[in-house]
C-alpha cells in the first residue's frame, strides 16, 4: 500500500502480531501456567551440562525442561515484555521428537533474537512490514541447533525482542512494545538485543544467541547482569538470519551466545563450535573448540592484563569505575599482572566505525519503516543528521567545532552522512591501517598481554528514551568490533547509591557532547540496585582465551566473597 495509506496496515499488523502473541501464551497447556513448583526448581538449579548429562542418562524428560523453563519465560514476558514469537505450542513441544537426545544440548531450551530464521515463523525484527510472513523453512544457524540427526538437540521455544533498526541500547518497536529491565522496569535491559538479557536475567532460560554489530549482545550483558561473548567473524554462524541493513560489511555484524551463568557461556559455545559449523555455514571457520588453549589460560600460573580505563571519550561513570576497579585489585591480590594501558586513539574508532556503519546515509534501516512508525530515539538522530542538505551539515559541523568547541561531537555527527564508492573504500583502508596499528601496538607491549580488561559501557542501564542523548556513547564496545576482536562481559555489582554518587565538582558542562549525552541521565540513587559488569578483550579469534580469563575472573572474585548475585527466581 502506497505512504500514507499504509499507516492503517502498520496499525492493523500491529495489533494482529500483539494479538497473536497474547494468544499463544494463553492457549498454552497448563504446565506452563502457575507458580513455580518445586520439581521446577530442581531443573532451574542445574546448569546445562548438568540437565543435559540427565537427558543422556534419561534422568530426566526434555519436556519437564522445556515446561519449567517455558513457565518461566512467560513470567519474565508478563515482567518485562521481552518475548516476540512464542514458539512453544505448535513448535517446541513437536520438535523434542525430533531432536538429538545424544547431542551436547540434548533437550535444553534456547531462546533466539527475533532476527534469527525459524521456519513457521515471522521474521520482523521489529518491522510491521515484515510481519505476516512467516518462513517455510529453519535458517542455518536453527538446524544447528535442532534439524538432523547429528545436531547439538537443543529445543528454540521463544524468539526475543530487538530495536527497531536493531541500532540502539533499548529494546522497542511499535510491532512487540517496550522490553523492560527485569531489575528496574523504569530502564532498559540494553540492544539490540534486549528481550534475551531481560529473559535470561529473570531466569526464564540458561542459554540464547544475539547479534552483536556495537556491542549488542555485551551492552544488555552489563545493563541486565547476565554473560556474553562477541565472537570474531567466522567463528559462530551468521547464515540464517535477517538484519536492518543487509550488505553492511563495514563493521561486520556477528552472532554470539549469552547465558544466565558462567560455565553456560563456556559449555554452550564449547558445543556449538564441537558441532563443526562450518559444515552448514560458509561463513564460519574450520576452527574447532581448541581445548588447550582454553586449558593452558586456566592453569597459567600469572595472567598479563592491561587495563584500559577510559575510551577518550567518556570517561566511565563512578558505578563501572568501581566494578573495574574491583576486578583489578582481586587480580591483582591472586599474583596476576595488572598494568594501566593507552592502546592506540580509540577515539579514532569511534568516528571511524560510525562513519562506516552508516555509510549509506542510513537509508537501508529506513527503506522498510511504514508512515508513521515509530523509529528508536537514538537511530531517529542519526538519521535526522544524515537527511540534513549538505550546506546545512556543513553549517553545523563549524558552529560545533568552532563556536561550541566540541570538535570530538562535529567530526562524529559530520561522519553520519551518506558516502560515495570511494569514500567508502577510503574508510575501509582507514580501517585495515587502523586494525594494523593495534596490532603492532599489543605485540610491542613490553609483557604480551593475554588480554584486556574495561567497562562495557561509561554508564549502567540508561531510562527509557535515553538514547536519544546517549546514542554517541558505545565506544567501549564498537571499539572491538572496529577491530574484530573476541570480547565478553560479565556482571560484577550493582550499582550502590551511595558509592556511586557523582562528586559534587561533577560538571556536565565541561564534557563533550557524546559524554553529555551519556551522563544526562546517571543518577546512582535512581540506578540503585541495577547491574554493572566488566568487559574482557582478546585478539582476534582468541574465544577460548577470552572464556577462560572471564571464568577465573569469578572464580576469584567468589574467593573473596564478592561474587555476583544473580536476580532470584519468582514463584
Amino acid at each position: 500500500m502506497i505512504t500514507p495509506f499504509d499507516y492503517f496496515e502498520h496499525r492493523r499488523a500491529c495489533k494482529q502480531k500483539q494479538l497473536e502473541r497474547s494468544n499463544r501464551i494463553a492457549n498454552l497447556p497448563p504446565e506452563y501456567h502457575g507458580p513455580v513448583s518445586s520439581s521446577d526448581r530442581k531443573i532451574l538449579d542445574k546448569s546445562v551440562e548438568e540437565l543435559v548429562q540427565d537427558v543422556h542418562k534419561e534422568v530426566v524428560n526434555p519436556i519437564h525442561i522445556l515446561r519449567s523453563y517455558g513457565k518461566l519465560a512467560i513470567k519474565a514476558h508478563a515482567k518485562t515484555n521481552c518475548l516476540t514469537e512464542v514458539m512453544i505450542n505448535p513448535g517446541a513441544e513437536r520438535w523434542i521428537e525430533e531432536i538429538n537426545l545424544k547431542g551436547p544440548l540434548a533437550g535444553i531450551p534456547v531462546s533466539l533474537k527475533d532476527s534469527i530464521v525459524v521456519g513457521g515463523f515471522d521474521t520482523s525484527v521489529g518491522y510491521s512490514r515484515y510481519t505476516g510472513k512467516s518462513y517455510l523453512q529453519d535458517g542455518t544457524m536453527v538446524r544447528i541447533l535442532k534439524d538432523a540427526v547429528y545436531n547439538a538437540g537443543a529445543i528454540p521455544y521463544v524468539k526475543t525482542n530487538c530495536p527497531i533498526t536493531l541500532l540502539s541500547f533499548e529494546s522497542t518497536n511499535d510491532v512487540w512494545g517496550r522490553t523492560t529491565n527485569p531489575h528496574n522496569t523504569n530502564y532498559s535491559p540494553g540492544g539490540s538485543t534486549g528481550g534475551e538479557s531481560a529473559l535470561l536475567a529473570y531466569g526464564g532460560g540458561r542459554i540464547g544467541v544475539g547479534s552483536d554489530v556495537a556491542g549488542s549482545v555485551r551492552v544488555p550483558a552489563h545493563f541486565a547482569g547476565i554473560y556474553s561473548l562477541r565472537c570474531s567473524t567466522g567463528r559462530w554462524s551468521k547464515i540464517g538470519t535477517k538484519t536492518s541493513m543487509a550488505g553492511q560489511e563495514g563493521i561486520p555484524s556477528v552472532f554470539s551466545p549469552m547465558t544466565r551463568t558462567m560455565p553456560d557461556l563456556v559449555y554452550f559455545t564449547k558445543s556449538i563450535l564441537g558441532m563443526k559449523p562450518w559444515k552448514y555455514d560458509h561463513t564460519v571457520h574450520p576452527i574447532p573448540w581448541r581445548a588447550e588453549i582454553y586449558d593452558s589460560t586456566k592453569e597459567q600460573k600469572k595472567l598479563r592484563i592491561g587495563v584500559m580505563e577510559t575510551d577518550g571519550v567518556v570517561p566511565p561513570s563512578p558505578a563501572c569505575a568501581r566494578a573495574l576497579s574491583l576486578v583489578s585489585a582481586a587480580l591483582s591480590i591472586s599474583g596476576h599482572t595488572v598494568t594501566p594501558i593507552q592502546p592506540p586513539f580509540p577515539t579514532t574508532a569511534l568516528l571511524l566505525a560510525s562513519s562506516l556503519l552508516n555509510s549509506d546515509g542510513c537509508h537501508t534501516f529506513l527503506a522498510p519503516f511504514r508512515t508513521l512508525e515509530r523509529n528508536d530515539p537514538g537511530a531517529a538522530q542519526l538519521s535526522f543528521y544524515a537527511s540534513l542538505p549538505r550546506p546545512i551539515r556543513y553549517i553545523h559541523y563549524l558552529w560545533t567545532k568552532y563556536i561550541k568547541r566540541d570538535t570530538l561531537w562535529a567530526d562524529l555527527l559530520y561522519g553520519i552522512r551518506k558516502h560515495s564508492t570511494a569514500e567508502q573504500w577510503e574508510l575501509v583502508a582507514k580501517r585495515e591501517a587502523y586494525k594494523a596499528e593495534w596490532h603492532e601496538w599489543w605485540q610491542q607491549q613490553q609483557e604480551d598481554l593475554d588480554v584486556i580488561l574495561t567497562v562495557p559501557n561509561a554508564t549502567p542501564a540508561v531510562p527509557h528514551g535515553g538514547m536519544r542523548d546517549a546514542v554517541g556513547s558505545c565506544g567501549y564496545t564498537f571499539l572491538f568490533n572496529l577491530l574484530d576482536y573476541t570480547a565478553g562481559v560479565l556482571p560484577i555489582t550493582h550499582v550502590d547509591a551511595k558509592l556511586d554518587a557523582l562528586p559534587a565538582s561533577f560538571d556536565i558542562s565541561a564534557m563533550n557532547g557524546v559524554a553529555r549525552g551519556a551522563y544526562k541521565h546517571y543518577n546512582a540513587e535512581k540506578m540503585h540496585g541495577l547491574p554493572v559488569g566488566v568487559q574482557v578483550v582478546g585478539q582476534r579469534l582468541q574465544e577460548e582465551k577470552v572464556l577462560a580469563v572471564m571464568e577465573r575472573v569469578v572464580e576469584m572474585m567468589e574467593k573473596e566473597g564478592k561474587g555476583y548475585e544473580l536476580l532470584e527466581i519468582e514463584d
